[in-house]
């Protein structure tokens, strides 16, 4: 078998960026001195009288983006999302989220894959903390067809969206067609003993772990649940009805993510025994990517044994 194409999905926010351009006069770009790494500098090499380079300085980015959006722009502010969602979170709350502005952030280098670069860049919180602003829509796609149909969706979106992206090359499992819609999750394998809902890069950790789980007598639905908030309710439900067990996967802090928001939803509306993957209320460390995945269980492995267990 053909080894899969694997991309980063910051490499596919750029690359999104600039098609959105070529159609899209309104929309410009913002980053605080990270474009290489944002990949945003193919926009600016693209669209130089559309980029703004604000440097080392996230909350005044974040400001100049809501100042923008009131002008009829359509700003994209970057940066790491440790930057973008930890350091500028008070003005992302009031300068964005309370008149809830028409801005995008696009926040790069989320969770523990940052690898190398350590605890104080692994942000493995920006879920929980962009979920708690209201009317803030978060999603974090899992390849790069999907993360670059996010970006237009988002473009098309009217009011404050947060996309997260990582640094590491993941697997482009979607077909060119794909269709991507906010607050709609995808089933991507049927299954009826245990639900998967995923997001990021676990989206394809779960997809193998399926596969190994199918050899086993296991029959594992697979959700990708790009989309964090608002929360594909219907689909949830409807799989915690269907197989009666649910496990979460994100590369993401137990706490405030994907893990609490569907176990929020079914402790209201149809308690399941659900099972928690993310990283467990721990800071990272510095590392090569792959090894710290599976060193915090964020891998199919860990997945295997979690739904073997569960699944007894």
């Amino acid at each position: 078998m053909a080894e899969m194409k694997k991309v980063a999905t910051r490499d596919s926010y750029g690359a999104a960026l600039v098609e959105l351009g070529a159609q899209c006069e309104d929309l410009v770009v913002l980053d605080a001195d990270l474009a290489g790494a944002t990949k945003t500098s193919v926009f600016q090499k693209a669209y130089p009288n559309r980029h703004y380079d604000f440097g080392i300085a996230e909350a005044n980015m974040v400001s100049a983006a809501a100042g923008m959006s009131t002008a009829g722009l359509v700003p994209f502010a970057s940066s790491f999302a440790m930057f973008a969602a930890g350091r500028a979170f008070e003005q992302v709350r009031n300068s964005i989220g309370y008149p809830h502005l028409n801005v995008k952030i696009g926040a790069t280098h989320g969770g523990i894959s940052v690898g190398e670069d350590g605890a104080s860049h692994q942000c493995c919180e920006d879920f929980a903390l962009m979920r708690s602003i209201p009317g803030m829509t978060v999603i974090c796609p899992a390849d790069d067809v999907e993360a670059k149909a996010a970006v237009k969706a988002a473009y098309a979106h009217k009011g404050p969206v947060y996309l997260r992206f990582g640094r590491l090359a993941v697997p482009v499992f979607h077909s060119e067609d794909y269709k991507f819609q906010i607050g709609k999750g995808e089933v991507v394998k049927e299954g009826t003993d245990v639900a998967i809902i995923a997001n990021g890069l676990l989206v394809y950790e779960a997809i193998t772990a399926a596969e190994e789980l199918a050899q086993a007598g296991i029959n594992a639905m697979v959700i990708n649940m790009a989309t964090i908030k608002p929360l594909d309710e219907e689909l949830v439900l409807a799989a915690a009805r269907k197989c009666g067990k649910i496990i979460t996967c994100e590369e993401h802090s137990i706490i405030g993510g994907l893990g609490e928001a569907v176990c929020s939803l079914l402790a209201e509306k149809l308690p399941t025994p659900v099972k928690r993957i993310g990283v467990n209320d721990e800071f990272g460390h510095s590392g090569p990517a792959a090894a710290l995945l599976k060193q915090f269980g964020l891998s199919a492995e860990h997945i295997v044994e979690v739904a073997k267990d569960f699944c007894k």
